[in-house]
């Protein structure tokens, strides 16, 4: 692969790194343990290194963790196209089954917590169950930015920055990607991130096409709205989700606001859990890892996952 730095990815720990391929796209995973499989899928703008403290949590707990690059970052492909929901889910899908797995529990935080919620929609014979990090449902965002444009509307004004051609990409990297360590100081939680987890998270985001694939979500998201594929998607998602969901949410998130994922709940037809953790920003699975694994293994173990 063009470009490609392996230190930058393939970052040493109780797991193994490989590639899998679903659906003509080649995906960059760390696994670890046996058992059933739980997906996980991060954010931006970071990579799957952000789950490394729940391959471990997952592993010991009895789980097969498999946390992956979404197309366009770490060592998975980086195609011109295909940074759009229904894309991610069906990636997501395939993964599962290139896994050897009729179906998985679906983990994402921010962007990949958006894949999850649609995953529950277009595929919902894959998913057993989802768990959603710091990313409400997508009709509900909608919603929060729009009634609340001075306080949703300005916490995603990053969103709306992205939308204009090159220079976003040129930011993005510049300074060793300055940038990007700036966004989770800023949404991180007051001390976080700590050194290593920020040179390791600019270093992935500097890979080359990384920072193209990461605008692209973006303008996805909102230049889609009006068009016809953003209109069927948004019909699509008003479905009921039918299977367990856990949402999790930092209590500091100001990112994505507390306020603006509560309510996501009502697009879930099945048991719904919705927890706040304290003392954590947007990142939750890194910044209060215990606190996260707690909560995320509990409702792993309880086998009708109500309130």
């Amino acid at each position: 692969m063009a470009g490609y730095d392996a230190a930058a990815v393939e970052i040493g720990g109780p797991w193994k790194h490989r590639t899998v391929s679903a659906g003509g796209t080649r995906f960059h995973i760390a696994e670890a343990g046996d058992g059933p499989l739980v997906l996980l899928l991060h954010g931006f703008p970071q990579f799957w290194w952000s789950w490394h403290h729940q391959l471990v949590s997952l592993a010991e707990a009895g789980f097969r963790a498999a946390a992956v690059d979404l197309r366009g970052f770490g060592g998975s492909d980086k195609p011109q196209r295909g940074y759009d929901l229904v894309t991610g889910a069906s990636d997501a899908a395939g993964l599962v089954r290139a896994l050897g797995e009729a179906n998985a529990v679906v983990v994402g935080h921010d962007w990949g917590g958006l894949v999850a919620w649609t995953m529950a929609v277009y595929h919902p014979k894959v998913v057993q169950r989802i768990g959603v990090v710091s990313a409400p449902h997508p009709l509900r965002l909608r919603q929060a930015v729009r009634a609340s444009p001075f306080r949703q509307g300005w916490a995603s004004r990053h969103t709306a920055g992205f939308q204009v051609p090159m220079w976003p990409e040129r930011r993005f990297v510049r300074d060793d990607a300055a940038f990007v360590g700036r966004l989770l100081h800023e949404w991180g939680a007051p001390g976080w991130p700590d050194g290593e987890t920020e040179r390791t998270v600019r270093r992935a985001a500097r890979l080359p096409g990384v920072a193209h694939s990461a605008m692209e979500y973006h303008r996805w998201l909102v230049r889609s709205g009006p068009r016809p594929d953003g209109i069927r998607y948004a019909h699509r998602m008003r479905e009921p989700i039918q299977v367990p969901t856990l949402q999790l949410h930092g209590a500091l998130d100001p990112c994505t606001l507390p306020a603006s994922a509560q309510g996501s709940g009502r697009y879930v037809a099945a048991p719904y859990r919705w927890k706040l953790i304290e003392g954590a920003g947007h990142f939750p699975h890194q910044e209060q890892p215990k606190d996260f694994d707690e909560r995320l293994l509990g409702w792993l173990a309880d086998p009708e996952p109500e309130l």
